[in-house]
């Protein structure tokens, strides 16, 4: 099977740089695209860089619907003469399909615990600026699927749900390349926790990366960090998949412990910049703001109560 080189191409965005990645197969792909500035201010000059050009990206392979990873997802395939297929599985494809799904997402979790009166209006106009368009993908997933990259070199489709319901894994196979977004979330990244909507599917997604798919190289979506607060880099080796998989493991067993415990004893409003859940970012020494958006801490909370009241 042909060997395919991976590259990592970094476009600006304020403080951080959005990853997207070249697979320069027979047919080439890039997975997650960043926002709509995202194309031409980072990854045609990166493929320039390479000799290649954004015209001939025939796959355009998202791993979930967050709008720096789908953002710039309809500039891109224009940037290819419309030409590319844009892939997404079916239950994050109505955030490609609509901005407003972005708002929605926000008003019926996080929003309920940030007290932002201004919050809606935020998430309304970052996602006019950041999403270049809206959009309905060539290929529409559900899981399990094989793409066909040119030649003979395949990318399989697992799903990997809890960071969002549609997270999947993209694997090229026969090298155990994987890319899988922003569900490997260790210890988050700029603001130190990891966000996930299902607690449960996430940790069962994690156990499935670490003991069916077992990465030889781990593609993150963003240089998540370690316990000591240093960050990975976005490339991961086998031995530091499993060590980014397993830690990501015992983080989240912490947060369950603490999140669960808290709902037990019954959620108190608080003067706290962690209410209701005051007692987890205390028993977890965890003092980063909860309100920088895209405020994990709340987007986890709020998972841990959903999955409590439904199974309590």
């Amino acid at each position: 099977m042909t060997h395919v080189n991976v590259h990592p191409l970094v476009s600006p965005w304020g403080r951080f740089g959005l990853y997207s990645f070249f697979i320069d197969a027979p047919e080439p792909a890039i997975v997650d695209t960043g926002i709509g500035s995202s194309p031409a201010e980072g990854m045609v000059p990166a493929l320039e860089a390479i000799g290649r050009r954004i015209e001939d990206v025939r796959w355009i392979l998202l791993t979930h619907g967050h709008i720096d990873h789908v953002g710039g997802a309809h500039a891109l395939w224009e940037l290819t003469g419309r030409r590319a297929q844009v892939v997404i599985h079916e239950a994050d494809v109505a955030m490609l399909r609509s901005r407003r799904a972005h708002v929605d997402e926000y008003l019926h979790g996080r929003a309920q615990y940030l007290n932002d009166p201004e919050g809606e209006a935020m998430v309304t106009a970052a996602a006019d600026a950041a999403i270049s368009g809206e959009m309905e993908p060539t290929v529409l997933l559900k899981g399990g699927e094989t793409l066909s990259l040119g030649g003979d070199v395949t990318v399989s489709v697992h799903p990997i749900p809890g960071h969002t319901p549609g997270s999947v894994a993209y694997v090229i196979d026969g090298q155990g390349s994987v890319f899988v977004g922003d569900a490997v979330q260790v210890h988050g990244a700029a603001n130190g926790f990891p966000g996930y909507v299902d607690p449960v599917a996430y940790r069962a997604s994690l156990r499935y990366l670490r003991d069916e798919i077992r990465p030889q190289h781990l593609y993150l979506g963003h240089p998540y960090r370690r316990a000591d607060g240093m960050p990975y880099g976005v490339e991961l080796d086998a031995d530091q998949a499993r060590d980014a998989l397993q830690g990501s493991l015992d983080i989240e067993a912490g947060v369950s412990e603490a999140a669960l415990g808290c709902l037990r004893d019954g959620l108190r409003e608080t003067d706290s910049p962690y209410s209701p859940f005051a007692p987890v970012a205390e028993g977890l020494g965890y003092t980063g703001d909860p309100t920088l958006e895209p405020s994990p801490f709340f987007t986890s909370m709020h998972g841990y109560r959903t999955h409590f009241s439904q199974n309590s």
